[in-house]
């Protein structure tokens, strides 16, 4: 295991953005992951731990600390559909190997960048699944105990795009495996929207998990969400913001404000008494449509919720579209849009 000096983090990115980290370190192993958290430790440095970089908004100045990557690898099926993998497993590559089993319950989960080790982290989840809806156990590094532990779903908090490893136990846990329990020979998910059109407009009415996957991808591609080289709308961090949840009395003084019929507005059951609005709609609605420019910044051409790195941008280019997008939301509808992307400084 090696530990170089000044690495350059914006290539491990999908923004392509951000400066070096003053260490750096790729754990292939377990016991890697343990002998990193160590040197920072012995070294009093801070720690950032890194998977595929698609979540993730690094600064200009780059981190002062360690930056330990991880690139354990390997995938494991036991009994029906028990499939258990690695945390620097390509994400997609995971959900190809599920469907190529006829492994139900991930399917819609295509064309998301990014590893294993980052889906119980952001609880990832689109187009009507989530990954807390399979997961079984997560097998991570426990720093407070500097002990390896294995935690039941339950254990994990999860709700939208929440889990303990990003809020009360954020930091104390390094993800090394993930398992995951899907329906050999299940059916496949196609409840979302965007989804039920695709198949009703080819007279689909039962799809395969090929079908539905290769579906998602297309659908992602179409939004600029598919990582495809050449292709300026995919330097970005994806969905840029979360989808905010409100009272549901919100509907009512929205539709007022904007003088429509508040069925017309998207919105989504969340918790007792609240709903989930779509962040894409309040940006447009707010004055900016796809493809809106900020320096070197921008919107995608093809999805609202995509901030992008157009070519030669600054994280700090992006914070200012950032800062512009959120002010203005707040200021016309008193609702505060949250980022995804993890910001790192």
């Amino acid at each position: 295991m090696q530990f170089l000096e000044q690495v350059p983090l914006a290539p491990y990115t999908t923004f392509q953005i951000g400066g070096p980290a003053r260490w750096f370190a790729q754990a292939e192993c377990e016991d890697d992951i343990a002998a990193g958290i160590a040197f920072a430790g012995e070294h009093n440095l801070p720690l950032f731990i890194l998977g595929g970089g698609s979540n993730l908004l690094v600064s200009d100045a780059g981190f002062p600390g360690l930056v330990l990557r991880i690139a354990l690898r390997g995938i494991v099926e036991s009994g029906r559909c028990l499939l258990s993998a690695a945390a620097g497993e390509d994400w997609d590559a995971l959900v190809a190997y599920a469907v190529d089993a006829d492994c139900a319950g991930v399917e819609c989960l295509s064309g998301i960048p990014g590893t294993v080790g980052g889906t119980p982290v952001q609880n990832v989840g689109a187009y009507g699944q989530e990954v807390s809806q399979t997961i079984v156990t997560v097998r991570a590094f426990d720093r407070k105990t500097r002990l390896f532990v294995d935690l039941p779903a339950s254990a994990c908090g999860f709700s939208y795009r929440r889990s303990i490893f990003n809020s009360t136990e954020r930091g104390r846990y390094v993800v090394s495996r993930v398992d995951y329990a899907l329906r050999k020979g299940g059916a496949a998910n196609i409840v979302y929207a965007d989804l039920a059109r695709y198949f009703a407009a080819r007279n689909v009415p039962a799809p395969t998990l090929a079908e539905v996957r290769e579906a998602v991808r297309l659908v992602r591609a179409q939004k600029g969400m598919l990582l495809t080289p050449g292709d300026a709308d995919c330097r970005s961090a994806g969905s840029f913001f979360k989808n905010p949840v409100v009272p549901v009395t919100m509907l009512d003084a929205l539709a007022q404000q904007l003088g429509i019929e508040k069925a017309s507005i998207p919105a989504y059951p969340a918790q007792d008494g609240e709903v989930k609005l779509s962040a894409a709609w309040l940006i447009e609605r707010a004055g900016f449509p796809k493809g809106y420019v900020l320096g070197n910044a921008g919107i995608s051409a093809r999805h609202t919720l995509a901030l992008i790195n157009r070519g030669g941008a600054t994280a700090a280019d992006v914070i200012a579209l950032r800062n512009q997008l959120v002010e203005a939301i707040a200021s016309r509808f008193g609702i505060r849009l949250e980022p995804e992307p993890v910001w790192l400084a």
